[in-house]
């Protein structure tokens, strides 16, 4: 059971986890109807978040 569960602020939606063999420290979160993306960048010890404008 997860306690906290992140939501888009636009649709409400629990954003899921995509997996990037690019880069594995940096961990993306984004909603399932592309509206918003949060990326952890554990090096900076910050969050960025992104709103997608359709």
């Amino acid at each position: 059971m997860r306690l906290f569960k992140e939501k888009c602020p636009r649709c409400n939606a629990t954003l899921e986890v995509k997996n990037d063999s690019s880069s594995k420290t940096i961990i993306v979160k984004a909603c399932p109807a592309d509206h918003y993306e949060k990326e952890f960048h554990p090096a900076l010890e910050t969050y960025i978040e992104t709103y997608k404008v359709s």
